[in-house]
């Protein structure tokens, strides 16, 4: 096994997002797994029970400083979200071996985000956002089928409608992007016979009245493997 040489610098750099950001960049370069952007975002209830799934990061913004994902807003992770609008994320690339976790506090994205983000998706896809109430309970795959083709018709979109990508569909009320701001950033990188390269950053954020946050400066720190 071929181990990174390019550990994490001594000493270490004033911001962890830049390193962040680059190897999210780099694993889309190598395209190493079929989901280079895939991450876990765990949640907690407002009575403390965590829960965790996959979703896609499409962006680390390292000014002002968060991670951009979209979701369904009515989803048990939506739900949470409103109770407990705090989160962490997990993305791990064995091939790179490299780990990046942040937590932090989480806001809807802008709804121009969204807007933009939904029309660029395939329309197949933008009908199933229509069609499927995520979460909740369904009687059987057949009766979610059919959902998808209702929302269809009730959309307008023709059967023959193909790939055509001039479909028009407009985003649901009840879907769309959270930002995940960081006050909490560790880097990992894999090292020989286990002494692997840590290293965490934190900082205060501040709530603005338009919905985002002043960050503080980070402070790093060294952490044993």
């Amino acid at each position: 096994m071929t181990l990174p040489t390019d550990l994490l610098p001594e000493p270490l750099p004033p911001d962890p997002l830049p390193i962040a950001s680059a190897w999210l960049a780099e694993a889309w370069k190598r395209r190493d797994q079929p989901n280079p952007d895939a991450m876990v975002l765990a949640t907690c209830s407002r009575e403390g029970i965590p829960s965790a799934r996959v979703v896609l990061c499409k962006e680390i913004a390292p000014e002002p400083g968060y991670l951009v994902f979209f979701t369904n807003y009515e989803s048990r992770k939506g739900r949470e979200l409103e109770e407990n609008p705090r989160a962490a994320a997990v993305m791990h690339w064995d091939h790179l071996h490299r780990q990046v976790r942040i937590e932090g506090r989480v806001v809807r994205a802008p709804a121009a985000v969204s807007d933009a983000y939904f029309a660029s998706r395939p329309w197949q896809r933008r009908i199933g956002a229509w069609a499927s109430r995520q979460s909740q309970p369904v009687g059987s795959r057949s009766e979610l089928l059919e959902a998808v083709r209702a929302a269809a018709r009730r959309l307008g979109v023709p059967e023959s409608a193909g790939d055509d990508p001039g479909i028009e569909i407009p985003r649901p009320p009840f879907w769309g992007g959270y930002q995940l701001w960081a006050e909490a950033v560790e880097l990992w990188v894999e090292g020989e016979a286990r002494i692997h390269d840590r290293a965490r950053w934190t900082r205060t954020l501040e709530a603005l009245p338009d919905g985002g946050f002043e960050p503080g400066p980070w402070t790093a720190t060294r952490l044993q493997p």
